[in-house]
């Protein structure tokens, strides 16, 4: 009789086990959140606002219209051009773990009716570094968007110029740039959504170049990293520099959106610039 009663009490223990909800906890606040609640919000903190990140599939899912994306270049892969030690399979690993062939997807869409470009990085590859095959990926984006007079909508998050490629990868900077420069004289619109973080040899090159520059709230801009730009320059520099509302106040971006809004700013700026047929 005991040993049943014993059975029945481990059973409702494990049961208990089985049925906890994962939790977030926020890295800011520190605010213990449901997991569900944290993904149902796209992984934005309900007690500070702080803006996780997202996978490129989960970007698109949330801003795009339902089915309305049409890859660009998916089978593009990396090669191997200095002979980096492990570089070839640590994107092999890299390819099985996120199901993607590089740090950046690309394509058409649709924003609620309006035709689209739409480029997005993803910093589960590499920290979503530039190499030959993500500067190659985007200026073909912006070779496409100009000679179909599409807009183009960038979300970058990026750690810079992928050092296992080089000199190949530091001229990704120039090539994406002159790609956004043949999209401009075209009469193309171009928007930037940052987010965290943009850094490096992308922000020096086609994040910083958009014709609307958006950023998510309190995110990582920047060029070199704060310890070495002080220990240059030596001085202190403020403790929000170098985040989204430091960068606003500078001048650098134009706004700060929310996550939850960010689709709806994007439709109305399309919008606005006459970008509102349902043909892509």
């Amino acid at each position: 009789m005991l040993e049943d009663f014993f059975k029945v009490v481990k059973k409702r223990f494990n049961d208990d086990e089985e049925e906890k909800t994962p939790v977030f906890k926020c890295p800011r606040c520190q605010t213990a959140v449901p997991m569900p609640r944290y993904e149902e919000l796209h992984r934005v903190c309900p007690a500070c606002n702080y803006h996780g990140r997202l996978s490129a599939a989960e970007r698109i899912g949330i801003t795009v219209d339902k089915e309305s994306f049409h890859e660009f270049d998916a089978d593009m892969k990396s090669g191997d051009p200095i002979d980096f030690p492990d570089y070839t399979e640590k994107q092999e690993a890299l390819r099985e773990e996120t199901g993607l062939n590089d740090a950046v997807v690309t394509g058409t869409a649709l924003i609620k009716g309006s035709p689209v470009v739409i480029g997005v990085m993803d910093s589960r590859y590499m920290m979503g570094s530039m190499g030959s095959v993500v500067g190659e990926k985007i200026a073909r984006a912006f070779e496409y968007a100009a000679d179909n007079n599409l807009p183009v909508v960038m979300f970058t998050c990026s750690g810079g110029a992928r050092m296992q490629e080089g000199i190949v990868s530091l001229m990704q900077m120039a090539k994406t740039s002159g790609a956004v420069k043949l999209h401009s004289d075209k009469g193309g619109l171009y928007i930037t959504v940052l987010t965290d973080p943009t850094t490096g040899g992308v922000t020096a090159s086609f994040a910083s170049l958009g014709d609307v520059i958006i950023a998510e709230p309190k995110i990582l801009i920047g060029f070199a990293g704060r310890r070495v730009i002080e220990s240059t320059i030596k001085q202190r520099l403020p403790e929000d520099f170098q985040l989204a509302e430091f960068m606003l106040d500078k001048g650098f971006i134009d706004m700060i959106v929310e996550r939850r809004k960010m689709r709806s700013v994007l439709s109305h700026l399309l919008k606005l610039h006459g970008y509102n047929k349902k043909e892509v």
